[in-house]
């Protein structure tokens, strides 16, 4: 990791593009241009001239449908940042006393002081943890997501289940992740899911005693453990 870190230096913004890339397709989805352009909140052209910057540094692949895709030196850079950003925010929250949805903001800022040196202290000091504080593996931990975790929208009404992963998709969302924090929608509360309004696509989830309404595109990226 060092290595490749010390033959090739990402700026800030070559970082942050590669980190979507790397979270998005990690979820499934595909990102062509214009969506990268929605991710980074810029214009089509501004995007597409980074995406082209990428390619030439061989960072980054593009399909003949326009797909963008990391190559191997991309991926294990993008890896190297979502590690540096996951111990950030554990450090954060974990150390620092800061709010769950903060910490995901700061650790932007914060992560990128890290030499390799600090990075393996401030893991040390965590008790190297295997995930960030919303349930997604740190990458060089050889934690994945486990295979029996189902979507929230998969369970009936009246079922109960364990919230485990938050997708990295919706940390996102600034205002999503302060919703999920107020409401305590975190990995390893008990949620029971209490109803369903197709006609809204909105779910509503118990925890706490308490309602949480929830967009179904958002509960279906979040992760539970049945009961």
């Amino acid at each position: 990791m060092a290595d490749v870190q010390t033959e090739y230096r990402a700026s800030p913004t070559i970082e942050e593009y590669l980190q979507i890339v790397y979270i998005v397709s990690a979820e499934g989805e595909k990102l062509t241009g214009a969506e990268l352009a929605r991710w980074m909140h810029v214009t089509g052209p501004t995007a597409w001239a980074t995406v082209e910057r990428m390619s030439r540094d061989g960072l980054v692949e593009l399909s003949e449908k326009k797909i963008v895709r990391l190559t191997a030196l991309g991926n294990t850079l993008a890896e190297g940042i979502i590690r540096r950003h996951k111990l950030s925010e554990r450090f954060l929250t974990d150390m620092l006393g800061m709010g769950w949805a903060d910490a995901h903001r700061q650790a932007n800022h914060f992560e990128h002081g890290l030499t390799p040196m600090i990075e393996e202290r401030i893991a040390a000091l965590l008790g190297y943890p295997t995930t960030c504080p919303h349930g997604s593996p740190i990458p060089g931990t050889g934690a994945v997501i486990s295979s029996d975790l189902v979507s929230l929208t998969s369970l009936q009404v009246g079922e109960e289940a364990t919230v485990e992963v938050i997708a990295e998709t919706l940390e996102e969302d600034e205002e999503l992740l302060h919703y999920l924090d107020r409401h305590n929608v975190k990995p390893g509360k008990p949620a029971m899911l209490s109803e369903i309004i197709p006609s809204a696509e909105v779910v509503v989830i118990q925890i706490d005693g308490q309602a949480v309404p929830l967009r179904s595109p958002v509960a279906a990226k979040i992760k539970v453990r049945r009961a």
